[in-house]
């Protein structure tokens, strides 16, 4: 009772942390004519409700694709008709066909954050809650302490409460996915994935971890034995669930391709906005999209993307255990982050929820990531003006992380590098790495100083964003290396994961 009791003010806590940073402003607030990820939501909801499933992803005069139209799989669609159902008895005026776009109103604003909160109270947060007293070793204190920052995490939160989006849906259905896994229920795993996939496209990051560690699992269990049985159940139901969220679709093989269209944009680029991938930062140097024609930016970022996560989930392949699939997760993830092709700022929560997952048994490096992964999308929070939630909710996360798990004091899990540098037998690399945490905290802080306070030279307009995105960038390869070089070590004496 006593557990459940401290799980509630958790609880309790991460949904009026939340509900305070909705109160801010959001995406595109008050600019016209096309506003912002707010608008967008809402006007997926117009379309959903007025226009037959069929006409969704196609243009017409109905449906300008050039105005937000849909580029998510069906159950985001599904999601925003059943949102559109409530706002029509709320409000007619909010999805009202052509006359309700760029609506905005408090009233509105209270609707459309509160259907937020509802999905994520419904669908993520209970999956952290389990998954952090479940898949979690440790004394209860350490789960419930892992729970709150696991909770707390900034950048979700100022992206789904301040800049407006849905990404708990398919990250809650992930963890979901990633839970039922660990207590050994591949085919609820399997579904609770593919639910999470049909939602954003942007979940396969993950699907190699998957598919890699669900296939190793049948080798090990023998593949003309239960393994086979386990194989064939989980591809039936990965089959029926995608088939069953692609029922309306399916009649039409030109609508299944539109609306794979609208959800693999390749004719956007190599990238758009300031990002702190790999493409972005050698833009700095090398102008890649400048040099190079769209087919080979293409080819080549999926070249570097398969390289990149290739061998991590080789060795979940060749090793199973739960331990190396929650490290392929973010490896995978970062390496499609780093690498691959028409990359959001905002695509590194998905990075950031596997990390999450490794703040009970690496918090130092767990916390380092997460807090450059908030700083990294900085200027689309200024942009949004959400600095005041943006400083308090990094501060507060990193005095919660640091003081909460004693990341400052625990093992960093570096005897692998150790090993790599034994030319240098003497340095302190513990020591190295907490020093090089307190260098990067502060530049994260004078950065984002300089970024509010400071105008840039006139010929060099974009300095602050670049900075920002360069530094992250440095940090999430950094981070790659690291969890890499974990991977193929041998699994830290006093962390060896359940189902190992």
């Amino acid at each position: 009772m006593h557990t459940w009791c401290l799980v509630s003010i958790c609880f309790l806590l991460g949904v009026v942390v939340r509900w305070g940073v909705s109160l801010n402003s959001y995406s595109g607030a008050g600019k016209a004519p096309m506003f912002g990820d707010y608008e967008a939501q809402r006007h997926w909801q117009e379309m959903t409700y007025n226009l037959p499933v069929h006409e969704w992803y196609l243009n017409s005069t109905d449906n300008d694709l050039n105005y937000w139209g849909l580029d998510y799989p069906p159950l985001t669609a599904y999601h925003s008709l059943i949102c559109a159902h409530i706002a029509k008895i709320i409000n007619p005026e909010w999805v009202q066909l052509h006359k309700s776009r760029g609506y905005e109103s408090a009233t509105h604003k209270l609707f459309m954050r509160t259907t937020v909160l509802v999905a994520d109270v419904l669908i993520y947060i209970p999956a952290v809650i389990l998954c952090c007293l479940w898949l979690n070793n440790g004394t209860i204190k350490r789960k419930i302490c892992t729970l709150l920052c696991f909770l707390m995490y900034p950048g979700l939160l100022l992206i789904d409460y301040g800049h407006f989006q849905y990404n708990a849906v398919s990250l809650g259905f992930a963890l979901w996915a990633v839970l039922a896994l660990g207590l050994g229920w591949d085919g609820l795993g399997s579904m609770a994935f593919t639910l999470a996939l049909n939602y954003k496209q942007m979940e396969l990051y993950h699907a190699l971890p998957f598919f890699c560690y669900l296939l190793g699992k049948c080798f090990k269990m023998g593949i003309t034995g239960r393994g086979l049985f386990m194989l064939w159940r989980v591809a039936a139901t990965v089959l029926v669930t995608f088939a069953l969220c692609w029922l309306p679709f399916l009649s039409d093989p030109a609508q299944t391709l539109q609306v794979l269209r609208r959800i693999f944009p390749v004719a956007r680029g190599l990238f758009e906005d300031k990002v702190a991938n790999a493409w972005c930062s050698l833009n700095i140097l090398i102008k890649i999209k400048s040099i190079l024609s769209g087919d080979v930016q293409l080819y080549l970022s999926l070249a570097c993307t398969v390289l990149a996560v290739l061998p991590s989930c080789i060795r979940v392949l060749r090793k199973a255990t739960f331990w190396h699939f929650k490290l392929a997760l973010v490896n995978s993830s970062l390496g499609f982050f780093l690498f691959s092709y028409q990359v959001h700022e905002k695509s590194i929560l998905l990075a950031s929820l596997p990390v999450c997952l490794f703040l009970n048994d690496l918090p130092l490096m767990s916390i380092w990531f997460l807090q450059v992964s908030t700083f990294s999308m900085l200027p689309l929070f200024l942009k949004d003006g959400l600095l005041v939630p943006y400083v308090v909710t990094w501060l507060a996360f990193l005095f919660f992380g640091t003081y909460l798990l004693s990341a400052l004091e625990q093992e960093l899990a570096l005897g692998a590098y150790q090993k790599l540098l034994v030319f240098l037998p003497r340095m302190d690399l513990a020591q190295i790495v907490r020093w090089k945490f307190y260098m990067s905290i502060f530049t994260m802080a004078c950065l984002s100083i300089a970024s509010v306070a400071l105008s840039p030279p006139p010929h060099l307009p974009d300095l602050f964003p670049v900075l920002v995105s360069t530094f992250s960038f440095v940090h999430f390869l950094g981070t790659f290396l690291y969890f890499n070089v974990i991977q193929f070590s041998e699994l830290p004496s006093k962390k060896v994961q359940k189902n190992k």
